[in-house]
């Protein structure tokens, strides 16, 4: 088997290119361990959570931990009142504007009024295992950089806190399921496609309940369905061991508390819900703190409804299910 490294080279390359076509401006500048620059230039956002001649999109940057960190940041049309929040993380490999055409999150996400943040890993991955790593000697620095990014976009973009929403794919979909299980109170719900738990000396346990969502393809080639105890070695940096998709569910499900499971056939994917005890009613399973996992038939490494696929080695794309309007749907319900 190709490394993954191997896998996500043409990706890597396709999304640079993609990030210059882009041209997005540089705006909402913050320096000082998370605190926004005093005199933002023009087009960057306020302090009173409005703009000032704001572009609907920009790429912006906060300094954490003496670092400067960098994000995309969609801003909805309308922009009245506190507004839902999805922080979004690429894949490893991967860029913010890769992930941001992959997925067409905000695009649907605008629609319904959200703000939607791409961050930025370092070094085109996330820190989302606890165990130290040579090219992650500080395993909670990410942990750390999201907390800042949620509380300045609160503070700085109108973002409601009680609306704030986690998502990423594979290596950014396990960093969002890192940041549900060790920050329950910091999320309203999470998702994850093709991510799962790390296990092993880097394992992630949640520690509250959170709804989320992991969505996962059967044939997935990259990331087993079944986890990966033993991943072989990486040139680049090592891959982190994980539980299945199913495992990683459960995990969650177990942290809140939720009953037994129950699989519905959909066409082409199952859907296995986890509702939590207290839950009654026939909406009770759609959402409303409820974990799901859903497994889409024959799909691989890849985001399911999307036309955009990096590299045809990571597998077939599913037009069965539209992840990313499941995905919001999910966290609207929650």
């Amino acid at each position: 088997m190709r490394s993954l490294h191997d896998l996500t080279l043409r990706s890597r390359r396709w999304s640079r290119a993609l990030a210059l076509a882009l041209v997005l401006p540089l705006a909402g500048c913050a320096t000082g361990d998370g605190q926004p620059d005093a005199s933002p230039p023009a087009g960057a956002p306020t302090r009173a959570g409005g703009t000032a001649s704001a572009a609907a999109d920009v790429r912006a940057e906060l300094r954490v931990d003496g670092r400067s960190r960098t994000y995309l940041l969609h801003r909805p049309a309308s922009a009245d009142g506190p507004r839902p929040l999805v922080i979004a993380f690429h894949g490893r490999g991967s860029h913010a504007a890769e992930l941001r055409e992959q997925s067409a999150l905000e695009k649907a996400a605008g629609a319904r009024g959200m703000l939607v943040a791409y961050p930025e890993g370092i070094d085109a991955g996330w820190g989302a295992g606890t165990a130290k790593t040579p090219q992650r000697p500080d395993p909670g620095l990410d942990v750390r950089f999201t907390e800042a990014l949620i509380e300045h976009l609160v503070r700085t973009e109108q973002a409601d806190p009680e609306r704030v929403y986690v998502a990423g794919f594979s290596n950014g979909g396990s960093m969002a399921l890192r940041i549900a299980a060790e920050r329950p109170g910091l999320v309203a719900a999470a998702a994850s496609v093709a991510g799962q738990l790390p296990t092993g000396a880097a394992a992630v346990e949640p520690t509250g309940a959170v709804p989320v969502m992991v969505v996962y393809g059967a044939d997935d080639p990259v990331r087993p369905i079944g986890g990966w105890p033993s991943p072989p070695p990486d040139p680049k940096e090592p891959i982190l061991p994980s539980r299945s998709a199913r495992e990683t569910a459960q995990a969650f499900a177990e942290a809140g508390g939720a009953g037994a499971p129950v699989t519905e056939k959909e066409k082409g994917y199952d859907r296995t819900v986890w509702r939590p005890r207290n839950a009654s009613g026939p909406g009770a399973g759609a959402g409303a703190g409820a974990v799901q996992l859903l497994v889409v038939h024959g799909g691989g490494h890849t985001w399911p409804g999307s036309s955009f696929v990096p590299d045809k080695r990571l597998g077939p794309t599913s037009d069965a299910l539209d992840a990313t309007d499941t995905i919001l749907d999910f966290f609207a319900a929650g």
